[in-house]
């Protein structure tokens, strides 16, 4: 310390040291980064307009009774814009459902979420590309090991488990699997899980009688 007691000031090459480490991990970051600013954006601009509570189940049932074909196409639209902002793909499954049935309104969300997520992979990708290749992390690193050994088997039970999660298909982008791998995973792992939910809602529709 110096003579009034106060602790001693950095070296200045400490200083650029640290400098220099800062401006390599967010260069090395930097796509990372850009996807959760691009995230956080857009939960910002969903917040401030209320954009939210057009993803009612009433709301997206509605576009099947006013065309069915144009419905769909903006079903789909939608499927993919609630994927970006995190609206869970449960809620799509089950007004499709009350709409069309339990065959056809799980047959629309399956090629729905098929056409949704691969939408927000290739956004995603093209803005983070593979930014989790680039944590030093020995989890993520082993995650991704085992999913470049896998990458079919990987999805099926990733899709099994948590479907069209938005967090998954964000991760899924980022993670460096090719787009055709992406999109095998997701036609094999979404028809059990959307069979089963669909089968569930129309009981539940039944039960309740809303259908």
């Amino acid at each position: 310390m110096n003579s009034r007691g106060s602790a001693p000031l950095p070296e200045p090459h400490t200083l650029v040291t640290h400098a220099h480490g800062a401006m390599q991990w967010l260069k090395r970051h930097a796509r990372l980064l850009a996807v959760l600013s691009f995230t956080a954006t857009i939960l910002l601009v969903v917040h401030i307009t209320g954009i939210r509570e057009h993803f009612g189940l009433d709301v997206i049932r509605a576009q099947f009774e006013s065309h069915l074909i144009s419905g769909t196409a903006t079903f789909v639209l939608l499927f993919a814009l609630g994927n970006l902002i995190q609206i869970p793909g449960w809620i799509f499954l089950a007004a499709a459902v009350l709409s069309l049935g339990q065959v056809w309104g799980a047959a629309v969300t399956y090629v729905a979420a098929v056409l949704s997520c691969t939408l927000v992979f290739v956004l995603i990708r093209c803005l983070g590309g593979s930014a989790l290749r680039k944590i030093d992390n020995r989890l993520a690193r082993s995650l991704l090991t085992r999913l470049d050994k896998q990458p079919i088997r990987s999805q099926f039970l990733l899709r099994t488990l948590f479907q069209t999660a938005p967090a998954l298909n964000y991760a899924l982008a980022l993670s460096g699997v090719g787009l055709g791998h992406y999109v095998l995973g997701l036609l094999a792992g979404l028809p059990l899980p959307i069979v089963l939910y669909s089968v569930f809602f129309d009981y539940l529709a039944m039960a309740l009688d809303l259908i």
